[in-house]
């Protein structure tokens, strides 16, 4: 029995999905189905997820949405062989672009978890002292409306002296969570920030690892590529006391990489290179893979096995970076990019 793909979408509270089922009209022509496709793209920090909708209106029967309504997103299965029944929540969208191109007439509607053009795109000056990483946080949220996640292994780190020169929120947090290998990102109305590779929710709950199996009409590509010749990062922090610049290594010292920020204290140095030196080991091992049938469980930061594959590849230990799930007339599948965990 083929797989049968389910969604649900609702906009404003107005379930909509009956509509998006249906068969358009057009003066010319077959008929066709109402929705063309449906695309959504969750990553594990840095931009909010993005929900494509593209309809087809050549019936001229649809009207625009106002570009700040709120569209709800449920995906699974109807029935079928080699799925799970049910629809999984994907959370809520803010609609922010629309298009309408033809012939044949196509309206387009994005909408994305979180407005990243607004207020939090604003650079500004500040400078941060004797704080921590879960104070910084609540203060942005606060500015911003959005409710504080910093998860708990990050939120009492000490930040004795930090600027923000020029620099918006969005960007000043993405900064603290480079150097402390954490990702910053907003999700149903919350500023997160999390570890990566901890496989952990903000809240600190572990997230479930999956298993993912190789299926007929699957497609991965693995890449691994040398690693580089520095297995190491150096920082350089002010010592204020003796009034001369100082520098830490995590990892091997000979070729390491070289941060070019200077840090305000040896604890802020030695995070900022801890955290490179794990992204460096992250790096070299890539995995790709589009799931013929759809998954939507699937998640960022979730950690994966996977099975099916050559040994190098399902031995590996795996994290999920980003998630796109698409339907359409090819049905729903779910593209994957992992790295190594």
């Amino acid at each position: 029995m083929s797989a049968v793909p389910d969604f649900r979408v609702t906009v404003d509270g107005r379930d909509i999905t009956d509509m998006l089922r249906g068969l358009v009209s057009p003066a010319r022509g077959p008929k066709r189905a109402r929705l063309v496709s449906l695309g959504l793209t969750s990553k594990r920090g840095g931009d909010a997820d993005q929900l494509d909708l593209v309809l087809d209106d050549s019936d001229g029967a649809l009207a625009f949405p106002p570009t700040d309504a709120k569209v709800r997103v449920w995906l699974g299965w109807n029935r079928g062989a080699g799925v799970t029944p049910g629809l999984v929540y994907m959370g809520e969208f803010v609609v922010d672009e629309l298009g309408h191109t033809g012939p044949p007439d196509i309206l387009t509607i994005r909408a994305r978890s979180a407005d990243f053009t607004g207020s939090l795109k604003t650079r500004r000056d500040k400078s941060w002292a004797g704080t921590t990483l879960g104070a910084i946080v609540r203060e942005i949220a606060g500015r911003h409306s959005l409710k504080p996640a910093c998860a708990p292994a990050l939120a009492g780190i000490a930040v004795a002296s930090k600027a923000q020169s020029r620099e918006s929120d969005l960007a000043f947090l993405r900064r603290l969570g480079r150097e402390h290998d954490a990702a910053a990102t907003i999700k149903g109305g919350a500023l997160i920030l999390s570890p990566i590779g901890a496989g952990t929710a903000p809240s600190g709950a572990a997230l479930p690892a999956v298993t993912i199996r190789r299926a007929d009409g699957d497609r991965h590509d693995f890449g691994r590529r040398r690693r580089e010749e520095a297995e190491g990062a150096e920082a350089s922090w002010h010592d204020r006391a003796e009034g001369k610049r100082k520098t830490v290594t995590a990892g091997k010292a000979a070729g390491a990489k070289k941060l070019g920020r200077v840090y305000g204290s040896e604890a802020e140095a030695k995070r900022a290179a801890g955290a490179a030196a794990k992204r460096a080991g992250r790096e070299p091992v890539t995995l790709s893979m589009t799931l013929a049938l759809g998954r939507a469980d699937l998640q960022p930061e979730q950690r994966a096995t996977v099975e099916g594959l050559k040994r190098e590849i399902a031995d590996a230990k795996w994290l999920i970076a980003e998630v796109a799930h698409a339907l359409g007339d090819r049905g729903f599948t779910t593209s994957l990019k992992l790295e190594a965990a």
